[in-house]
């Protein structure tokens, strides 16, 4: 049985991949220079999600106004533990929430379908103080999977979703630091 507060990622020795939805104009300007530019904004919090299909339900696979395409950011491990290391859990005390440089939220985990699971899914939100270090230091790699997500819902669709979980990037349990577990994962309840 999968624990109901744990991070499930694509990651590997050195990286975690990290999931966003974009309106086209940011998505192509990133993909263009590498890393995040303008349009993106560097004033407000960004969101990721390790959890590929959270992601497709959030941004209703790509069709959501404003969230047309779907990017892969591989990211340092090192960032993504640091983040963390500065988050505050959304249901913690209001204003320590606004001061929190980062926001943790977990959210029920969605099957390929939609339906909510009973285990969670992290959100991780970077706030604008850390956009700049999120972008220029612990991005590595930007890789758009909208024909992914797109061949993914059509064959969801037409009834076929053996042959879209294999659509489906690989996530597994992530190991987190003790500390980071303790605080964010059995504190969440």
């Amino acid at each position: 049985m999968t624990p109901p507060y744990q991070v499930r990622a694509d990651y590997d020795a050195r990286t975690i991949v990290v999931y966003q939805a974009y309106a086209p104009a940011i998505a192509d300007a990133a993909l263009r220079a590498g890393r995040f530019v303008a349009p993106f904004s560097f004033r407000r919090m960004t969101w990721v999600k390790p959890s590929f299909r959270w992601l497709t339900h959030r941004s209703n696979w790509a069709r959501k106004p404003g969230q047309e395409r779907v990017l892969a950011v591989r990211m340092t491990r090192e960032g993504w533990e640091e983040a963390l290391s500065l988050a505050t859990l959304t249901t913690a005390d209001p204003a320590a929430v606004a001061e929190a440089p980062v926001h943790v939220q977990w959210d029920p985990e969605r099957s390929p379908r939609g339906a909510a699971l009973n285990h969670y899914s992290i959100q991780v939100g970077i706030g604008r103080h850390l956009i700049r270090t999120f972008a220029d230091d612990w991005v590595v790699g930007l890789t758009d999977l909208t024909p992914q997500v797109r061949k993914a819902a059509t064959l969801l669709q037409s009834g076929r979703a053996a042959q879209a979980q294999r659509l489906l990037p690989p996530e597994r349990a992530y190991p987190m630091p003790r500390e980071l577990e303790r605080r964010l994962c059995t504190t969440a309840r």
